[in-house]
């Protein structure tokens, strides 16, 4: 496989909190989300908390767990075929984006 078709399926993960919601986005490097593929959510100790499935357009949302907070949560998106990567939510993304 080229570099050029390597980087064509590269899956990119960006995960925030919004009001008390963890919001999940993925996206393929040219732009197109998957179609589809599951979330899996982890607390700081990598002790799993949820797995979810991922909607059309790439994203996930959930609430808060204000227990999980402090230790802040691993995000990892999965679609097959190799395509997996991951967002870490510190507590500190969570504080900013929970309005702490």
């Amino acid at each position: 496989m080229s570099t050029t078709a390597a980087l064509a399926h590269q899956l990119n993960v960006f995960a925030y909190v919004e009001a008390g919601v963890v919001i999940v986005e993925s996206r393929f490097s040219n732009g197109n989300p998957p179609q589809v593929g599951e979330v899996s959510v982890l607390d700081g100790q990598g002790e799993p908390l949820m797995l979810l499935p991922l909607e059309s357009d790439g994203t996930v949302r959930f609430v808060l767990d204000p227990a999980h907070a402090e230790s802040g949560l691993l995000i990892e998106v999965r679609t097959g075929e190799g395509h997996d990567n991951y967002w870490i939510l510190t507590p500190e993304d969570i504080a900013r984006g929970s309005g702490s």
